[in-house]
């Protein structure tokens, strides 16, 4: 019996399989999801891969003062950035998740932040799978806003599954700039 490549068009045609019928964008979206999943897990506890100068990471302590620590190096990287006017939303935005990632789940958790194409993306990487949960708060509740913040303030956000846990990520327009 021959051994087969899963995930390779030439393994579609000699299963006697057309890869027409499966399609480039069955293909393109399989191979997105395997080689996201399939990729070198780094460890929370230590910075992410710093592939340009656009990128920057760091990993946060779970600590009461994380938050704070996550808000000063936002500010300061899109200082150096040129980007201080989105400072203030980032800020309050990354507040927010880290703040519910140590509220809500265990083990280490790490701050992303990637300028592209005049967007910024800020991601709080952590090792609970579970998404996040909206909740109606009431007037009074000294929490429980943190979603309906990401829905007023960011211009896309969401969750995604990785292969440690999940991330929360928050984008946000920035002027043109260079960051490619």
């Amino acid at each position: 019996m021959a051994v087969q490549a899963v995930g390779c068009p030439t393994a579609f045609r000699r299963a006697g399989r057309s890869t027409r019928a499966a399609g480039p964008t069955w293909f393109a979206r399989q191979w997105a999801l395997w080689s996201r999943m399939l990729a070198p897990l780094r460890p929370l506890d230590a910075p992410r891969g710093r592939a340009t100068v656009w990128d920057a990471s760091w990993p946060l302590r779970r600590e009461l003062t994380s938050a704070g620590r996550a808000r000063h190096l936002v500010t300061g990287q899109l200082s150096d950035w040129d980007l201080g006017d989105l400072a203030d939303t980032a800020e309050l935005l990354v507040s927010e998740l880290v703040t519910n990632a140590l509220r809500h789940t265990r083990g280490p958790l790490r701050l992303n932040l990637r300028l592209r194409h005049s967007r910024l993306l800020c991601e709080v990487e952590d090792t609970e799978s579970a998404g996040p949960a909206r909740s109606v708060a009431d007037a009074d509740a000294e929490g429980g806003r943190g979603i309906e913040l990401l829905d007023l303030l960011a211009d896309a956000w969401g969750s995604t599954r990785t292969g440690t846990g999940k991330t929360m990520w928050f984008e946000l327009r920035a002027e043109d700039r260079l960051g490619d």
